[in-house]
């Protein structure tokens, strides 16, 4: 685990990003654990996300021209990605989508940077695919490519219970893009069994991955 990702838990432990306890999910599972990207909300926590996730990206050797944040939380995402690759000598173009077209000025739903070119999604996480597969429908209306998404967590969960494979490899076959994670929930695990005393958290954490996980990704 490189130290950009243990930093990334940490950063998510101390905001309470990953919290851990009895959480029900939209698929109706109970899990251990629960992320929330939107409690990133200070000054220091965004600009300690944006380098995460400029680390991520300059790490997978992606190639991309343009970066998109979708609406909602994609968008300051997006934006803290784009400042922390220009503060690493990679300066790339930013944009992002209203959720309604604007009806008076330029109008459109694409604000800043035309959408061109090979397109790199900035989202938090991806659960069903369903709003991953939104993003690559605009941007191929726009004439242009998705070059991959990156996120926060991989939960590393299979999408269903008939289902083999997580939402994150579904779309990274339908799509043949990667989908780069800062961290998954095996890094989690590690850091747990490095740095915690609760010894029955982590544990249900590891019956939760063995339950319902995919193999590695």
């Amino acid at each position: 685990m490189q130290q950009y990702q243990r930093d990334f838990i940490q950063l998510a432990l101390d905001h309470r990003v990953l919290r851990f306890g009895d959480f029900t999910l939209k698929s109706g599972r109970q899990s251990p654990y629960f992320f929330n990207a939107g409690h990133f909300h200070t000054g220091a926590a965004l600009a300690a996300l944006g380098h995460a996730y400029a680390e991520a990206v300059i790490a997978s050797e992606v190639d991309f021209d343009v970066i998109f944040g979708p609406a909602y939380k994609g968008i300051p995402l997006g934006a803290v990605t784009a400042v922390a690759l220009a503060q690493r000598g990679i300066d790339k173009p930013f944009c992002f989508n209203r959720k309604e077209a604007k009806d008076h000025g330029e109008g459109g739903t694409i604000v800043g940077a035309p959408l061109v070119g090979k397109v790199l999604i900035v989202d938090d996480v991806i659960t069903a695919g369903t709003a991953v597969r939104e993003v690559v429908q605009i941007i191929a209306a726009h004439g242009a490519r998705a070059a991959g998404v990156v996120i926060g967590l991989n939960r590393q969960e299979r999408a269903s219970e008939e289902c083999e494979f997580s939402a994150i490899q579904q779309v990274e076959r339908q799509y043949n893009i990667p989908v780069i994670s800062i961290v998954q929930l095996d890094n989690v695990i590690s850091y747990l069994e490095q740095e915690s005393q609760d010894s029955e958290t982590l544990q249900k954490i590891v019956d939760y991955r063995q339950r319902y996980g995919v193999s590695d990704q």
